[in-house]
């Protein structure tokens, strides 16, 4: 399995090139950081299956980019930065316990599944809040949220969104999907 989470030396370049022009394009995500540092991390062996994470962020609509440097651990924080919720990554329910809940019309995953199978972590409310610090996001989508577990045992999840220019947090049964629902990731390199 560790093969498959790794990219071709082709596959690697493209992803890259895509990381480098998001990251010159939106400057204001990043203040003070330098891609040629966040490139020299991302071609190190010991980051390929981070790079494999970033392809599969790329792959399902994501657009990650980097929106911080961690000066504790020395690590760039990439967050999914698509204007509305990842396209390959809506309709579908909260986690997998909620997935197997369902006795009919099942959706195909769960956000909290597909961010492990992917090898990121779906955005906090509070990471949630800070990446609409740096832009408008799902002002027509919405975003499931890590959920806190004492809401989670009620049978719960929480999601947020943007409209009239405000962040709202709402909740829903953890089983519930929608169309415009989806989940953005977090990974730290």
């Amino acid at each position: 399995m560790a093969n498959k989470k790794k990219l071709s030396a082709k596959e690697s370049e493209e992803l890259l090139t895509i990381l480098k022009v998001r990251f010159e394009k939106n400057m204001n995500r990043h203040k003070g950081l330098e891609w040629a540092a966040v490139h020299a991390k991302l071609i190190a062996a010991a980051y390929a299956e981070k790079l494999w994470s970033l392809n599969e962020m790329e792959k399902t609509g994501g657009e990650p980019d980097v929106v911080g440097y961690d000066k504790k651990t020395g690590e760039y924080i990439f967050n999914d930065c698509s204007a509305e919720s990842p396209k390959g990554r809506r309709s579908i329910c909260y986690d997998h316990e909620a997935l197997e809940a369902r006795k009919e019309h099942k959706p195909e995953n769960s956000a909290m599944g597909m961010a492990s199978d992917m090898g990121i972590e779906i955005l906090t409310e509070e990471q949630y809040r800070e990446l609409q610090k740096l832009g408008n996001f799902d002002t027509k989508t919405s975003s499931w949220v890590k959920t806190p577990s004492d809401i989670r045992k009620l049978g719960g999840a929480i999601f947020c969104d943007r409209r009239y220019n405000t962040v709202f947090m709402y909740h829903n049964g953890a089983e519930s999907y929608y169309a415009a629902r989806g989940f953005r990731g977090s990974l730290r390199v």
